[in-house]
This record gives structure tokens, sequence and C-alpha cells, in this order.
């Protein structure tokens, strides 16, 4: 079975998945990208294609979305290597975080965070 499986519901596009365990993001809209929990993903202007800007406290407050060893890319998802050496979720070649004040699935709190955070949308 592929690391992302698409499944067609109440005309939502959903990926199974969990980022806790380092498993694909989830589409739970068609207007952004979330976690399978429902927590909004971010992107960051620092980052490159294929490369993550954020680290030590930054990723504290923007946790990346971790891949596990075992996972693979597939379709527009990518998995890049961090600094430390973690494997982390990309989305069309950019690096996708979750923010640290979203409390709640739905919670986009991180958008337009400093002009540079923004919600990443498919």
């Amino acid at each position: 079975m592929h690391p992302i499986t698409l499944i067609a519901a109440a005309g939502l596009l959903l990926m199974t998945g969990c980022a806790s365990t380092g498993m694909a993001p989830a589409q739970t809209s068609t207007d952004k990208l979330t976690n399978s929990a429902g927590m909004t993903l971010y992107v960051f202007d620092k980052d490159s294609a294929g490369k993550s800007a954020c680290n030590g406290d930054c990723a504290v407050k923007w946790p990346p979305l971790i891949a596990a060893a075992n996972k693979q890319a597939q379709g527009n998802y990518s998995i890049i290597s961090r600094d430390d050496g973690a494997r982390q979720w990309a989305f069309k070649g950019k690096p996708l975080y979750l923010w640290f004040k979203d409390q709640k699935p739905g919670d986009a709190t991180g958008d337009g965070v400093n002009n540079v955070w923004h919600t990443a949308r498919p």
C-alpha cells in the first residue's frame, strides 16, 4: 500500500496519515493542507525548495512535519533532510510545519505571522 492513500468522501479529498507518527500529511479541504488530526500546515518564505531554514527555536514554535523512516515520497509530497538529520514532509518542494499556537483542528493562527509564514495550500 502506498504511504499516501487518497480517499474521496463527501466531496472532500483526504489523505490518510498522522504527523505525530511521521505518516503523510492529510488534505481535508480544497483550500489548505492539514495533518490527519486536522491541524493546519504552514510554509515558510525563507525556505528554499527542498531545504528548511527553520531550526533551533524556530522549530520549537514551528514544529516540522516529520516523516517516519519507512515513509516514501509520492506525488506532490516529497521528503527533505533537515539539518538535524530528521526527515520532513514537503509539498511541491516547500517544507511543511505546524504552529505551536494552534490549539484545535481548523485553527490557522499562524497564517501571516511576520509576513513570512503562510497556510500551506494545494
